[in-house]
């Protein structure tokens, strides 16, 4: 890495405080908050300005918003994400850090379908199907997405049909099945126990883009072998990290609860 160039990192410092509190700052309150003289303060706010990166705020003197500028560079940056290779590569940190099988996943109607996975290093280990549609209700990502959904969407998804088992363990009545996703709503994650194969458990957290909106779940799938109380606390903190990063990476801001 070349050498850091010091007034472009102290601009930067600057534009990264606008993310905290209100989003408006006057010169004297970047001054303190960064330790910086008051003259360069002063002339990298006005500089920024210049550029749009900055904007004064209407009726507030001296106050300071981030501007069109900083907007337009994160549109560009958004609409060059990929769901799919972001997915991949969280997924794949994530795999690394526990060695299990990690999918990001999306619903399409009352199906999951996986658009990134990274497979266990493990020799007993979860092998997917690429591309393969599992019913929604029977995984632990289709669960997390069935929960973030408004009762209205959820209603049309469910009323009326019929809820197919894949194991002795699927979810099969719609009553039990909304009472678990009422639970999974509330906790931010949702655990599926050989409900989608009979030797595989597996633990899921909701990815949100920069809306807010949940668009997709990270998961981690286990063989049976190799989960207990213990190992699924563990797994479901991964779930919810790389959910997290994810969600970051398609521009949400916060927890991904």
């Amino acid at each position: 890495m070349g050498r850091l160039v010091p007034a472009v990192t102290r601009a930067l410092d600057i534009l990264e405080l606008f993310l905290q509190g209100d989003g408006t700052l006057s010169a004297p309150e970047i001054t303190r908050r960064l330790q910086l003289p008051r003259t360069t303060t002063h002339e990298l706010v006005s500089t920024l300005a210049a550029r749009n990166y900055l904007v004064p705020v209407p009726d507030q003197p001296g106050r300071y918003r981030l501007g069109v500028r900083t907007y337009q560079l994160g549109s560009r940056y958004a609409e060059r994400l990929d769901l799919a290779a972001e997915g991949r590569e969280v997924a794949r940190e994530i795999a690394e850090s526990c060695g299990e099988t990690v999918h990001v996943a999306l619903l399409e109607d009352a199906d999951v379908i996986r658009v990134a996975t990274v497979d266990s290093t493990h020799a007993v280990r979860v092998v997917p199907e690429a591309g393969r549609r599992l019913p929604a209700h029977c995984t632990a990502v289709g669960k997390m997405l069935l929960a973030m959904l408004p009762a209205d969407a959820l209603g049309e998804l469910l009323d009326g049909r019929a809820l197919v088992a894949m194991t002795p363990e699927s979810i099969t009545d719609p009553d039990v099945l909304r009472a678990a996703l009422a639970e999974i709503a509330v906790l931010g994650v949702a655990v599926e126990r050989r409900e989608s194969h009979p030797d595989v458990s597996c633990v899921a957290a909701p990815v949100r883009d920069r809306s807010g909106r949940v668009v997709a779940a990270l998961s981690v799938s286990v063989p049976v072998i190799r989960w207990d109380e213990a190992r699924e606390d563990e797994l479901t903190a991964l779930a919810v990290r790389g959910a997290g990063e994810l969600s970051a990476r398609l521009g949400h801001r916060g927890a991904v609860r």
